[in-house]
């Protein structure tokens, strides 16, 4: 059985996209959003949030909100895989815009081999994980974790795999980043992004 976390920040993210508070907002959800459409297709989705308006699209969208206790990305984590049944566990971030069911099946391919898989943002972050289970995760997020992550996996003596899923490594943080993707974003995004981009 498999199962995916994803954490989200809400209002509170995104403060690298010069835009209104209210604009990033909505376009920090519109990802959410195309980030659940895909996950909850798939599997069990628990999406970890003290966000009202994150919580009320996760129970629109199928998934399952589950209240953050502060922390961080790490601590959010953890918390949801409490909850988690026993078997593959995914972690995607709420930024990935591009991600489809087909990438996160990939995804869980590297867990099914009893391996600790991993997508890596351009900046050395962790955007996905792949875990064969719940009890192989530490909270190593941030600068650098992709690093972390194959350290944290070599020591437990588990193989970790480097997933080159063009979709999941596509995060947004920035404007630069929304003009990348483009198009490739899913519709709710694509909808959004009028509200944030510049002229």
């Amino acid at each position: 059985m498999t199962e995916i976390v994803v954490p989200f920040r809400g209002r509170s993210g995104k403060q690298r996209l010069e835009a209104t508070d209210d604009a990033r907002a909505r376009l920090s959800l519109a990802m959410l959003g195309d980030v659940l459409a895909a996950a909850t297709t798939m599997a069990r989705t628990l999406v970890v949030t003290d966000d009202r308006d994150g919580r009320a699209l996760a129970e629109e969208l199928g998934a399952e909100p589950v209240a953050e206790r502060g922390g961080g990305q790490g601590a959010a984590v953890a918390s949801a895989l409490e909850r988690a049944a026993p078997g593959t566990v995914l972690v995607v971030n709420a930024d990935v815009p591009c991600v489809v069911p087909h990438d996160l099946r990939t995804l869980a391919g590297a867990a099914a081999l009893g391996a600790i898989g991993y997508v890596e943002a351009d900046d050395g972050t962790t955007n996905a994980l792949a875990l064969p289970e719940a009890g192989l995760f530490a909270p190593l997020f941030g600068a650098g974790s992709a690093a972390r992550f194959r350290d944290h996996a070599a020591r437990l003596g588990v193989t970790a795999i480097s997933c080159a899923i063009p979709n999941l490594a596509d995060d947004v943080d920035t404007f630069d980043d929304l003009r990348r993707i483009g198009l490739r974003a899913g519709p709710r995004t694509q909808a959004a992004l009028g509200t944030v981009l510049q002229p």
